[in-house]
């Protein structure tokens, strides 16, 4: 009997076909779950068509094919069970309520929204925020609560109108679940004539830990700042730019008087112990570097998009995994694990090519995460202790999006996923941990 990941290969591109002959128009809304705070306009079309209450949301259900039984797709919607390599999935579903007050002049002066988020695993909350327009001077907003945290693009883009199923391995390593709790400090020029109304700071102080873990575990903070610019339309060419630069400066309190962090010994990178009773409570780094672009043609038919983003620096987890910790992390039997910190670089470039209507699009992505820089390929081994949270994966990822009509929409993806050889056990070679996805979307 076929398995069913070698029929989906073989009858991919018929698929395809039949999404592509099937619909109607429809023209893909760019609305973000993050909102950013100074897209003034949305807002007032908000305040003027509802009212000032009002409610939206989206529904993903699923179906995915892995290449082999158990394969760990967490990096694509999860891992599948030890005997399983095809399953439906409720990837996500949201309900999102916002609130807007303006003021007597029409200015937005508060905001507020809560989000819930509920698949066939339970139902969490994803945005619980409140934000506050001051209308003296029209520069600043601040957002407190659970809310985005404001670093790179691809956080930002609300996964109800990314084209790729999953935001790229590298964001979802280094800023888990997205949100976290929190203020955000926004400048940015919001009257008529003002000459920097397409530029934006950013400046927050969250947690750290995010929505993985069930709240704060040590005194350290995330530090997070953004300088962005909105699209800027060129006179002469059909074509716009927008981009911006983050970094984020924060850690993770020791526990331990141990730490363990790369030093090269002998002309050989190796992962190095390090004992000592002050490491106690001393700030394991997180340092992330990363600047973005996106380009766009200024057309609705046949439109072309490119957005890249790449981010390099120091990364804080344990020996097994290079994830920010949602936790202290201890072992079965609850004992405190020490910390690896860790040199990392990662990069994502996703193309998306309108074909003649909005409604049709085909996806492009590759991404890349190196967790460890300092070592490649047969370099890493248990000898120097490293491990499977020190393997590099490259990810290339396309696809065909169509919209069916306004409240509905399906793409169907493959994504080829690749692990550098190593000689760490089970890294030896390419893992078979390729998945297709069929996603539907239904929206109001």
């Amino acid at each position: 009997m076929s398995h069913p990941f070698s029929l989906l290969k073989k009858y991919f591109f018929t698929i395809i076909l039949i999404v592509l002959f099937s619909a109607q128009a429809y023209s893909q809304r760019t609305i973000n779950d993050v909102m950013d705070s100074t897209t003034v306009n949305h807002l007032l079309i908000i305040s003027k068509k509802y009212g000032s209450l009002s409610f939206s949301g989206y529904l993903q259900p699923q179906f995915q094919v892995a290449q082999s039984n158990g394969t760990q797709a967490e990096y694509q919607g999860g891992n599948f069970g030890e005997y399983t390599s095809n399953r439906f999935r409720l990837r996500r579903g949201r309900l999102r309520a916002d609130y807007m007050l303006l003021t007597d002049e029409g200015a937005p002066s508060t905001y507020f929204v809560l989000q819930f988020d509920g698949t066939e695993q339970g139902v969490a909350i994803r945005d619980f925020w409140g934000r506050y327009y001051e209308n003296k001077w029209k520069i600043l907003a601040v957002t407190f609560g659970l809310s985005g945290r404001p670093f790179g693009n691809e956080l930002q883009l609300s996964s109800s109108v990314r084209e790729a199923p999953e935001r790229g391995r590298m964001s979802q390593i280094l800023m888990k679940t997205e949100r976290d709790l929190g203020a955000t400090f926004t400048l940015n020029p919001r009257w008529k004539d003002a000459k920097l109304k397409n530029i934006s700071l950013d400046f927050g102080i969250y947690n750290g830990q995010g929505l993985a873990g069930s709240g704060e575990f040590d005194n350290s903070k995330d530090f997070i700042f953004r300088l962005s610019h909105k699209p800027y339309k060129f006179k002469n060419i059909p074509l716009s730019i927008a981009g911006g630069i983050s970094t984020l400066q924060g850690g993770l309190n020791h526990r331990l008087p141990v730490s363990y962090r790369m030093q090269k010994i002998n002309d050989s990178w190796q992962m190095v112990k390090d004992s000592s009773a002050s490491t106690i409570n001393k700030v394991a780094p997180r340092r992330y570097y990363g600047a973005d672009v996106q380009l766009s043609t200024n057309t609705k038919s046949w439109k072309s998009e490119f957005r890249a983003e790449v981010v390099s620096g120091l990364q804080t987890a344990t020996a097994t995994t290079s994830t920010t910790p949602g936790s202290y992390p201890v072992d079965n039997k609850s004992i405190a694990l020490p910390y690896y910190t860790r040199t990392f670089n990662g990069a994502y470039f996703t193309y998306v090519q309108t074909l003649n209507s909005t409604d049709n699009q085909i996806i492009f992505k590759y991404d890349w995460y190196d967790p460890n820089s300092k070592v490649k390929g047969m370099d890493i081994s248990a000898a120097q202790r490293l491990t499977a949270a020190d393997v590099r994966f490259d990810t290339f990822g396309f696809g065909f999006l169509h919209h069916f009509n306004p409240h509905f929409k399906a793409v169907v993806y493959y994504d080829i996923i690749k692990n550098e050889s190593t000689q760490i056990p089970d890294y030896t070679a390419d893992r078979k941990d390729n998945v297709f996805t069929l996603r539907t979307q239904f929206y109001f």
